[in-house]
């Protein structure tokens, strides 16, 4: 068993060797090649998944051919293969670059996808796979980051290829990123700071007026209120909730008082 195991790793060792000779020995030969043919042999080892084969020589062809339709192209490529290998700070780095060089281009919209969904995956952190880790509870910096990406590719590029699975994953992060103001509110609620519990309940209504925590958001607003012995705005938020959410048992106090002050729909 032990012999087989160690013919196995002589074996792989053997190989990643050759393929690192074969490797050396086609950059040696690259000193003549055009573009495009650097262009095509970059993209052999990318559609082979070989991600850092392929960065040399596509950030090669960028560097020697800075001009033309195969250096934008290996822009694109690159952060694709800095993404698949894991680092997300080198591809977030080259999709800025590329946005900022080509504004028109035809993969713009692509570029913008791509800059969006490797923050939203970089967010959701390397375990989700296997936890079900919630957004709310994490930083949302990146959460937000993502949203205004795919917000600025389904704004722009309406009908591109990639609008629909924007506005999918904008929506996961509305609820995400809402779900995050109520943590917050009720973390302050539950140590006593009520206007501070008010202020960021209410910021989650309107920040985010199509999530589904309106609910709960305006619960911790009429608590929070009535904390603080103040009862004309904790009123306004129990007409709000009898009004949108008559069966909710915060807003009995609240049915028949008169107009909400404030429509959530």
């Amino acid at each position: 068993m032990n012999r087989s195991v160690t013919a196995i790793a002589a074996l792989a060792l053997a190989l990643a060797l050759s393929g690192c000779g074969l490797f050396t020995d086609k950059m040696e030969k690259s000193k003549d090649w055009t573009a495009a043919e650097y262009y095509q042999h970059a993209k052999e080892e990318f559609d082979n998944r070989n991600w850092e084969p392929a960065i040399k020589l596509f950030e090669a062809l960028e560097s020697k051919f800075p001009y033309g339709r195969f250096a934008q192209q290996a822009q694109i490529e690159v952060a694709y293969a800095y993404y698949k290998q894991g680092d997300a700070a080198q591809a977030l780095s080259a999709l800025d670059k590329f946005v900022k060089l080509h504004p028109n281009h035809p993969n713009l919209d692509y570029a913008l996808y791509l800059k969006a969904l490797i923050n939203f995956k970089e967010d959701l952190g390397p375990f989700t796979r296997w936890m079900a880790q919630d957004l709310a509870d994490r930083d949302p910096k990146l959460a937000r980051e993502s949203f205004e990406g795919f917000k600025d590719l389904a704004t722009r590029f309406p009908e591109s290829r990639y609008a629909p699975d924007a506005r999918q994953r904008m929506a996961y992060l509305v609820e995400a990123l809402a779900r995050h103001e109520i943590h917050v509110a009720q973390y302050y609620l539950a140590r006593g700071a009520y206007l501070a519990a008010a202020n960021r309940a209410q910021d989650a209504i309107v920040r985010f007026p199509n999530s589904s925590l309106h609910k709960t958001a305006l619960e911790i607003m009429v608590e929070s209120y009535d904390r603080m012995n103040m009862p004309e705005l904790r009123d306004d938020a129990r007409k709000v909730l009898a009004k949108n959410f008559p069966g909710d048992r915060m807003a009995a106090d609240g049915q028949n008082r008169g107009k909400a002050w404030w429509k959530l729909w």
